[in-house]
């Protein structure tokens, strides 16, 4: 298993990145520079990218080794996945000899015995860099390898850059490459990398459209203790976060900023799930609060410009009076996503993600609890689960009540505990039977949709009172959007009474498997 973190530097930054005090302190001797070349190989229909592989072939000195990397994971720059290597005779792969470094039976054993493969292997693209590797010694004793790759990736007549550095993990334990990163960048802008050359190179061969990565299901292990769960939950949170960082930074689909945010809800629900037996450390905190602060008001731009209006000018006998308001919204979401994209490529947000890359690896919070506390850590995910469901159903009956009368702000508070009930049900819904599991998400996400669309119309409607002042030419546009986003308050109010009577009729699933 390769474990390693891949952190981007600016070419300009790389002498300063020498000169790192860090590199004379932690090595254990001079570092070494090899030219390194790597042809990668694929099928002209890319039967090894679509089954998540790659293959490759690379010159080392007078060598030629290839390597099988396949499947695995990535989460704040952090990339751990099953390796194979083996010496061959030359530029081409050699199939055979790789099989017999698997298991056999295994998945990638059977992806690499599909018929005729070896034949129908081309090289794809080409990577060619200088690499100069450091070996260090944290004081923890963990050996690390550092790496600095400069070169480039090509693809026909194009190229792009290479500049990074990796972190790979010899020996110790994989929270110690969180801590060096954070050593380094105290006083170098890095970023965090979680494309690897492979999906550089194949972005090159086939561009596509970023991908809009939303929640994944979590599948929780029988026997998990309440740390055990604590991880996984994280992992799976930050996953969808970062999943969408490429077309936060690069695409076109508002979905990738409201995932990216959705993310962000989970891991910050997470959180607040286990407050009370791992707290969440002030720097943390703060930096989750003001990536929040980032995304929020990015989002609700967004959504004004693209649906709520819409759905405004529709109604409108006269569409011409709100041209002129649907280009200025249409402009303030746009600075919104600049300002997104600012912060996720910003050396802040890599910090936040190193901070919670070390936290989380490390178990870092056992450092603030005593020893009873720890002990309570080893307790059944799955005795948790229940009662945290029963006391956020409790929660959220109590601020549902009468809902019927309720203003804005109470259904705000209303839809809040709703999401958070949402959440911890689909984050637990693996311990409980899948019937009765579903129809509790189903309608607490009816709910949480029907609340989320009146909060929509209140804040659209604070975001056009916000218009008016700021452009008096505009405020008879913005009184007419506010007239017709007023007038269908009474059917979506009757709308949530259903919803709530449909879901308060239900019980949180309490009996595990």
């Amino acid at each position: 298993m390769e474990i390693e973190l891949k952190l981007l530097l600016e070419p300009r930054d790389v002498a300063s990145f020498r000169r790192h005090p860090l590199l004379t302190h932690y090595a254990t001797g001079k570092p070494q520079s090899r030219q390194l070349t790597s042809i990668y190989f694929d099928t002209p229909e890319l039967y090894l990218q679509q089954n998540h592989t790659a293959l490759r072939v690379r010159k080392v000195g007078t060598r030629w080794v290839q390597t099988c990397k396949s499947g695995g994971q990535a989460a704040a720059g952090l990339h751990q996945r099953p390796e194979w290597e083996s010496d061959i005779s030359g530029a081409a792969p050699d199939l055979q000899a790789l099989r017999g470094l698997l298991e056999p039976g295994s998945a990638v054993a059977a992806l690499l015995s599909a018929p005729d493969l070896a034949n129908r292997l081309r090289p794809i693209f080409t990577t060619q860099f200088k690499r100069t590797i450091w070996l260090l010694r944290s004081q923890a004793g963990d050996e690390v390898e550092l790496a600095l790759d400069q070169g480039e990736i090509l693809h026909g007549d194009k190229s792009i850059a290479i500049s990074e550095i990796e972190l790979e993990l010899k020996a110790g334990a994989a929270a110690s490459l969180f801590e060096l990163a954070l050593a380094l960048q105290q006083t170098l802008p890095l970023r965090a990398a979680n494309a690897s050359k492979a999906e550089r190179g194949y972005a090159m061969h086939a561009p596509q459209a970023p991908a809009v990565v939303k929640a994944q299901p979590v599948e929780l292990a029988p026997g998990l203790t309440l740390e055990q769960g604590f991880q996984v939950l994280l992992g799976n949170c930050l996953a969808q976060m970062q999943g969408n960082e490429d077309g936060v930074l690069h695409g076109a689909d508002p979905e990738n900023l409201h995932q990216m945010r959705v993310g962000l809800r989970r891991l910050r629900a997470v959180l607040g799930l286990f407050k009370k037996v791992i707290p969440t450390p002030p720097e943390i905190a703060e930096r989750l609060d003001w990536l929040a602060a980032t995304l929020g008001p990015a989002r609700d731009w967004e959504v004004l410009a693209v649906a709520t209006l819409d759905d405004v000018v529709r109604r409108c006998p006269d569409q011409w009076q709100l041209e002129n308001l649907r280009q200025l919204t249409a402009s303030e979401a746009d600075k919104g996503r600049h300002a997104v994209a600012a912060a996720v490529n910003s050396r802040a947000y890599t910090r936040l993600l190193l901070l919670l890359g070390s936290w989380i690896e490390g178990r870092r919070w056992r450092e603030e609890l005593d020893a009873a506390q720890v002990t309570g850590l080893s307790a059944p995910l799955k005795k948790f689960a229940v009662k945290k469901l029963a006391g956020l159903q409790k929660k959220l009956l109590k601020r549902g009540s009468r809902i019927g009368q309720h203003d804005a702000a109470k259904r705000h508070k209303v839809r809040i505990a709703a999401k958070k009930a949402r959440y911890a049900s689909e984050f637990f819904a693996s311990y409980f039977p899948a019937k009765r599991s579903h129809a509790y998400v189903a309608a607490l996400s009816d709910l949480q949709d029907g609340l989320g669309a009146a909060n929509d119309r209140s804040v659209a409607a604070q975001l056009l009172q916000q218009v008016a002042e700021q452009h008096p030419e505009l405020a008879q546009s913005c009184g007419l959007a506010v007239k017709l986003l007023a007038s269908s308050k009474k059917h979506n109010k009757s709308k949530i009474g259903r919803l709530w009577r449909k879901f308060a009729g239900l019980k949180p699933p309490s009996r595990p498997h």
